[in-house]
């Protein structure tokens, strides 16, 4: 159960609403054009599942702007058809058969603290087929993040699903640039293609991540992709190879 669904309603702005503590997705946008949010306040328990703050699909040119939000799952999540979105200022304090195309997504001047994600590309092991494309991310604070750079395309929760079947989701024109801050973790840039269709066009520039516990400096990884690099790399970029579970 939502607490707010938004079906189908094109050249609106949505502002000063509140959600608290919904039982599932706070706030869904489903076949939407023209939309913004701005100053929007979510917030629901760290252990509280499947609690996305807005998760949209079927939707065009959404904005999000100037907004807390505080889940136990992901602040924003984006499903199949969308094009055209922009989080800009957001303040996030913790913690079918073939799909239709994800293409344009911009994150611009947020920030990250104590949550589990920050830069986030997920997909599943299937041999269904799709396009993720022209993603940006730039400007971005991470205090305290787990996985503060994180492309991972066997994402597979439970082992609810076959890992020998490498994803065939297209992931394509992504540019990530100055991020910085702390990580949680020692594996601090993580970037895991599939092997059946890797990753192309992905541009790295001005990454400074530190992390301070056990194991020595930060570190990354990456497998079935070929970055391109610019400006300060730390750790850097693609110093080991991924390793599949």
């Amino acid at each position: 159960m939502n607490n707010v669904r938004f079906s189908s309603v094109d050249n609106s702005t949505v502002s000063h609403i509140r959600s608290l503590n919904s039982k599932t997705f706070h706030i869904t946008v489903l076949g939407c054009n023209n939309f913004i949010f701005q100053n929007i306040y979510v917030i629901a328990p760290g252990t509280s599942f499947n609690t996305d703050g807005i998760h949209m699909a079927q939707s065009y040119n959404v904005s999000v702007l100037d907004s807390t939000i505080m889940t136990g799952d992901d602040c924003i999540s984006v499903g199949d058809g969308t094009r055209n979105v922009t989080v800009e200022r957001h303040r996030q304090p913790r913690q079918a058969q073939n799909e239709q195309p994800v293409v344009g997504f911009t994150v611009k001047n947020c920030t990250f603290t104590g949550t589990l994600n920050g830069v986030r590309i997920k997909t599943w092991p299937t041999p269904k087929t799709g396009v993720v494309t022209d993603i940006h991310y730039e400007d971005l604070i991470l205090n305290d993040v787990s996985n503060p750079i994180i492309i991972d395309q066997e994402y597979c929760p439970l082992n609810l699903c076959d890992r020998s079947t490498p994803s065939r989701i297209k992931i394509s024109n992504v540019k990530i640039k100055n991020v910085t801050g702390t990580s949680a973790t020692q594996v601090a840039v993580k970037i895991s293609c599939s092997k059946a269709s890797p990753c192309e066009d992905v541009e790295i520039g001005d990454i400074n991540l530190t992390y301070s516990g056990p194991g020595g400096r930060a570190t990354s990884e990456c497998a079935n992709v070929q970055p391109k690099f610019s400006g300060k790399q730390n750790p850097p970029v693609c110093a080991a190879r991924a390793v599949s579970s």
